[in-house]
């Protein structure tokens, strides 16, 4: 019991990740049944749909922007700052460290491995999560390329048109606006949060300032 309740945020969050991802699987599906019959085709297996380019470049589609808004979140706000928002440093301490010097605690015994090891090491540790945040973007901007221009050839061969390559569907209108379409949600959610925890609360949520906070109050 000790460990669901150490960890229920992260199996309640993957829980209801998952529980997603079948819901878009059945009803893409159910979707894509329909638009078969339409068209005089043979409608696709499950397992069929689960593996084309329509199914995962919509997956990747959303994954590529979520991964974009929280690296540009963990990385901006290192630098930037929103008075009186929860989620940003102090702009009148401009210099206030979220922590301290990592090699001052390289003999510390409960340090993390790659704090107790050299500059280089401990130095890419201290910027990890926003490399690792940017190379799963980066990982599921190609995705989600080359799994749209797969979407895109099979569309093609439906209607008889010539296939376009992996490079000319890069350079192709209908792939930056699923981008895009996307990228700006995700972009202005996190602005919405931002501004928003300056002057409302949710008692008890670390992402909130306690409720009797000034809107002045910073953090």
């Amino acid at each position: 019991m000790t460990f669901l309740r150490n960890n229920s945020l992260s199996i309640v969050l993957l829980l209801a990740t998952l529980f997603a991802i079948v819901g878009m699987l059945f009803s893409g599906w159910h979707v894509g049944q329909e638009e078969a019959l339409q068209h005089g085709d043979i409608p696709p297996a499950l397992w069929e749909y689960a593996v084309s380019g329509d199914f995962l470049s919509a997956i990747f589609e959303n994954w590529e922007s979520e991964f974009l808004q929280m690296a540009m979140y963990v990385c901006l706000t290192a630098f930037l700052y929103q008075k009186g928002s929860a989620e940003s440093k102090d702009p009148e301490e401009p210099h206030e460290e979220v922590d301290e010097d990592p090699a001052l605690h390289r003999n510390e015994p409960e340090a993390p491995w790659p704090v107790r090891q050299g500059p280089v090491i401990r130095g890419l540790y201290s910027y990890s999560l926003g490399i690792v945040l940017a190379l799963l973007f980066v990982s599921s901007f190609v995705l989600h390329l080359v799994n749209s221009a797969t979407a895109a050839s099979e569309e093609a061969v439906r209607h008889n048109q010539p296939l376009m390559t992996v490079a000319e569907h890069l350079l192709s209108a209908q792939f930056w606006f699923e981008s895009f379409q996307n990228w700006q949600s995700e972009l202005l959610s996190t602005l919405v949060l931002v501004v928003l925890s300056i002057f409302l609360r949710f008692r008890g949520s670390p992402e909130s300032k306690p409720v009797a906070a000034s809107y002045a109050k910073t953090g």
